[in-house]
């Protein structure tokens, strides 16, 4: 019956090294997963105007540099055969723009109120003076990955997500570059990420930062205020222009802010400007300028951006200044390309070589008013640059071995068919449009069959670039087979090592019950219906990862486990409930947990969550339709009652009252400082960036901050001893609860108390930063989930020890994974909270905004992570030997709350490796499965700052209390 006990140092050191191998694990994998997207280096140059050749392992280019820009202009324009259709070019970027916000959606107009938002811009598309395009964005739609995609056709890697906020030089071959060899100049004005992705290549620039979302105005004044001037100018060839505003104000109020008709109405004036400033150069005969106004990415209903819905990936493309005239209105709007189009169009429109690793299809209705022969040259260019990449990705792609012959008979290529594996499927396409193509040069056919030989040669140039592009854009990376499986492997090794140290754990408190516990000897034994639910769920959560529409709809698996585990607990307590004690400590046990149950059905329907429902109505939608005061109404009073809750559960504490009082005052003046800020500075729709806004959160940090950690320092050293192995019991929780023969067993009550106190403080510290940081419309959720954790911890204390304590450390993880979807989040990359980043910062930083956006979108397992501390504080009566030393008291004190977490955490991200690895072909991979990756590692990340702070916090307690109380017995023996 005996189990050799781990000690106290043998499981910290095993538990450190399972987390250091899960670390490792989990960065060979990421960086195994999500490479750096294969480029080919150099840049294109005068060879790319020449057949590429058939025989891949033959076709080598060389790039020309030694000329000097005016000749080497003029040699692509000799070597091109397709006259420059424009002289200057303006790059109108309106970061967050949807195109359905310009061009309506699905053959119908945009809504009236944007219409009206921008009568010019609508004037020059009804007259066929402007051309519109629903240009698809790739994921994930964020700003940088998705300017790259504009100005090299390329799509770069998935993990381009995590480096938009801290952008390296763009070293591939891209437009500007190209530009800058024949001689541009270039001015930038507006978001500072061109500044970082090309330094030192412009003219003249002035930059604003890109994150500093609360600022709506100034971010684009500061764009406009050069504008007359540089339009003035003729000594630039590229104006770039990049307005921050538009997306600024979707972050903070969605794309039905009061704001949002405002902005449009701004930038449809920029437009009117630009393009008055164009006709009057055109007619002074001083140059054709084209205008093209693009966004990067669009956004969902919450303003938000970077998944891959369609509302995300609806950028605009517009070309304003083309010579042809689009017929009607619905052929100048209803068009779709992709984003990665715009660079090859843009290439052969201005008369530089396509970028050597673009992707993208030339718009072929921009060369409308080239002649037949000039826009069968453009897609032969693009032809041969796409041929070359895929002879680059592809070692097998020969096209030398099919005979042209097969293809001379132009009337019957049409219905010739192109079989066979990838590589010859491309290749015989390609050699179909090179030999119509030849015919149409050769002149050989009638007059009567040209237009059709033209027809069958534009159609089939364009079968075979979408094919290839297609083929492209979607070929995954090939995986470093050997880095994959060596993560994988180091990540169930140190899951295998939490499982063993969570099981002997149980093991050693199983004996100590039996040995200890007569009442429950018996049920301690067996098997409960609790246990086997909590090992179901985790079994659940495994399987559903394999499912992209479950991990899409995740939610609803948390939200229902969490309630039902709850219940189940319920049902066990009142089973196991002595009779004399039933009536009351069931009262308060029914009353918790119904408490509990209906704050968490509240929780379920606050947000209609995940992906596919979230047009539903709910509770956060009927609010935001009572207007701005009742949202108010309701944030004021949660903060009131967030603050009177955690007081309250500071004031069971009895030991010393003083103590409880300072405290309190501290926190009391921190929760008053967030409601004034929230009167004064919030606003549902907006929120302007002034310098009482900052000053004010500051000084709430500040406040927070010191108070939290005063009292974790300070606590430990003002708890009073007791001497008596008795220990103290004022806490309500306990008093009544706990047999006087436990309490005898149990060495150093003190840390109780000490517990107690630090627990609540950092439970109150993190609902006040989230009642100021969180979207106004979140506030009753954080006070929901502080009454969740505070009836969790009193049903905790009134079931003593009837629960195993690694089922209830797992029902406040789940209670805290519950209200993370709860509070609006999702597995979509969409739905972070970038606006509540920048609250009380007065200048962009990366690493403080990158912080308070994980504290904002991991506010609810931190806080169950938290909690763990008053838990500790709860369960302190747990049972252990007389005169154990300090080793085994820190060991069942810290096991389960430190243990059980990264215990289900492992499973989770070892079993999510494994089905992102099963599904790296998968046609979700990169929209579905990736973004949940990424939230997992997060989540990991969560896990292990909770982990270690409540380790921290307990460590620290308990040998400051072992400290004082030998000196104490020393002076007491002397």
């Amino acid at each position: 019956m005996s189990v050799s006990s781990i000690t106290c140092k043998r499981l910290t050191l095993l538990s450190i090294s399972a987390v250091f191998i899960q670390l490792i694990g989990l960065s060979l994998f990421v960086f195994g997963f999500f490479p750096v997207k294969l480029a080919l280096s150099g840049v294109s140059g005068p060879e790319s105007y020449r057949a590429p050749a058939c025989d891949s392992n033959h076709n080598h280019t060389h790039t020309h540099t030694s000329l000097p820009p005016p000749q080497l202009r003029s040699l692509y324009q000799d070597l091109s055969g397709i006259p420059p259709s424009f002289d200057r070019l303006i790059f109108m970027v309106i970061d967050g723009l949807p195109a359905e916000f310009v061009l309506g959606k699905d053959g119908k107009p945009p809504r009236k109120a944007f219409m009206e938002a921008m009568p010019y811009t609508q004037s020059l598309l009804a007259n066929g003076m402007a051309i519109g395009y629903h240009a698809k964005a790739a994921p994930p739609t964020v700003t940088m990955p998705r300017l790259k995609a504009m100005v090299s056709g390329a799509v770069g890697g998935f993990l381009d997500v995590a480096f938009n906020f801290n952008t390296q030089a763009l070293l591939d071959d891209n437009l500007l570059g190209q530009f800058l060899s024949i001689g541009w100049k270039m001015v930038m004005l507006g978001d500072e990420t061109w500044l970082k992705l090309f330094p030192g290549l412009f003219t003249r620039q002035d930059g604003v930062s890109s994150f500093f979302v609360k600022d709506t105005v100034q971010v684009d004044q500061n764009v406009s205020r050069h504008l007359g001037d540089e339009l003035s100018r003729d000594d630039w060839n590229l104006l770039i222009l990049h307005y921050l505003g538009l997306d600024h104000v979707g972050h903070i109020g969605g794309r039905n802010s009061v704001l949002m008709a405002p902005k449009l109405v701004e930038m449809d004036q920029i437009v009117k400007m630009i393009h008055t400033s164009i006709i009057q150069t055109q007619e002074s005969d001083q140059g054709n300028t084209l205008l093209v106004v693009v966004s990067d990415h669009g956004m969902t209903e919450s303003g938000n951006h970077g998944g891959s819905s369609f509302e995300e990936t609806d950028s605009l493309a517009l070309f304003i200044g083309l010579r042809n005239h689009v017929s009607d209105y619905a052929s100048a709007t209803n068009n779709t390309a992709y984003q990665v189009d715009i660079a090859p169009t843009l290439a052969l429109l201005f008369g530089v070589p396509i970028p050597k690793n673009n992707i993208g299809v030339l718009i072929s209705e921009t060369f409308d008013s080239l002649k037949d022969d000039h826009r069968l040259r453009a897609l032969e260019l693009n032809s041969w640059q796409l041929l070359r990449l895929l002879q680059a990705h592809s070692s097998g792609l020969s096209c030398g071995n099919i005979p042209y012959n097969g293809f001379s008979d132009s009337k019957t290529t049409g219905t010739t068919a192109c079989n066979g594996s990838t590589e010859k499927m491309l290749c015989c396409l390609y050699m179909k449009a090179a030999v119509l193509h030849n015919s149409w040069k050769s002149k050989q056919v009638s007059e009567s069959d040209r237009w059709e030989v033209y027809s069958s040669t534009f159609a089939a140039y364009h079968k075979f670039l979408k094919t290839a592009s297609e083929w492209l854009s979607s070929r995954a990376t090939d995986k470093p087979v050997n880095l994959l499986a060596s993560g994988v492997a180091a990540m169930l090794l140190s899951c295998l090592i939490f499982l063993s140290l969570i099981l002997r754990m149980c093991r050693e408190v199983s004996l100590v019950e039996k040995q200890h516990l007569s009442e429950l000897g018996s049920n301690s034994q067996r098997w409960h219906l609790d246990e086997t639910f909590v090992l179901g769920v985790i079994f659940i959560l495994v399987v559903s990862m394999t499912s992209s529409s479950m991990v899409e709809e995740e939610h609803y698996i948390w939200h229902f486990m969490a309630s039902t585990l709850y219940l189940v607990l319920l049902r066990k307590t009142a089973q196991l409930l002595p009779a004399g004690s039933r009536v009351f400590r069931g009262q308060n046990i029914m009353s918790s947990v119904f408490v509990l149950l209906i704050s968490g059905r509240i929780l379920r329907g606050w947000h209609q969550g995940g992906v596919n429902w979230t047009y539903l109505p709910d509770i956060s939608k009927w609010l935001e339709q009572g207007g701005n005061d009742l949202v108010k109404a309701v944030q004021l009073v949660s903060g009131v009652m967030a603050i009177c809750v955690g007081l309250y559960a500071l004031s069971f504490f009895g030991s010393k009252k003083i103590i409880v009082q300072v405290v309190g005052i501290n926190f009391c003046i921190a929760g008053l400082l967030v409601l004034q800020y929230v009167m004064r500075y919030q606003d549902n729709t907006f929120v302007p960036s002034s310098d009482g806004a900052t000053l004010l959160a500051q000084i709430i940090y500040a406040i927070l901050g010191s108070a939290t950690v005063g009292t974790v320092v300070v606590i430990p050293w003002l708890i009073p001893i007791h001497l008596s192995d008795m220990g103290s019991s004022h806490n309500i929780y306990l008093s009544t609860l706990v047999p006087s023969d436990i309490k005898e067993k149990s060495p150093l009550m003190e840390i109780r108390d000490s517990l107690y106190v630090i627990g609540w403080s950092y439970i109150l510290c993190w609902c006040l930063l989230q009642l100021l940081l969180q979207q106004p419309i979140n506030s009753m959720p954080i006070l929901l989930l502080l009454v969740q954790i505070m009836t969790s911890m009193l049903y905790f204390s009134y079931s003593r020890l009837h629960h195993k304590e690694w089922v209830e450390v797992s029902a406040l993880c789940f209670l805290g994974m519950a209200g993370h979807f709860a509070l609006g989040n999702s597995n979509t990359l969409a739905t972070i909270d970038v606006a509540g980043a920048f609250i009380g910062i007065s200048s962009h930083s990366t690493l403080l905004s990158g912080i308070l956006m994980f504290s904002i979108t991991y506010a609810s397992p931190m806080l169950a992570l938290l909690s763990m501390v008053v838990y500790m504080s709860v369960k302190s009566y747990l049972v252990v030997p007389q005169n154990v030393d300090s080793g085994h008291l820190l060991k069942t004190m810290l096991g389960f709350p430190c243990l059980v977490p990264l215990g289900i955490n492992s499973i989770l991200l070892t079993a999510y490796t494994i089905v992102l690895l099963l599904m790296r072909n998968h046609l979700f991979v990169w929209s579905v499965f990736s973004p949940k990756y990424l939230y997992v590692c997060a989540t990991t990340v969560c896990i292990y700052i909770g982990v270690t702070i409540v380790a921290a916090t307990g460590i620290y307690a308990y040998l400051v209390l072992v400290m004082r109380k030998m000196k104490r017995f020393s002076i007491f023996n002397h």
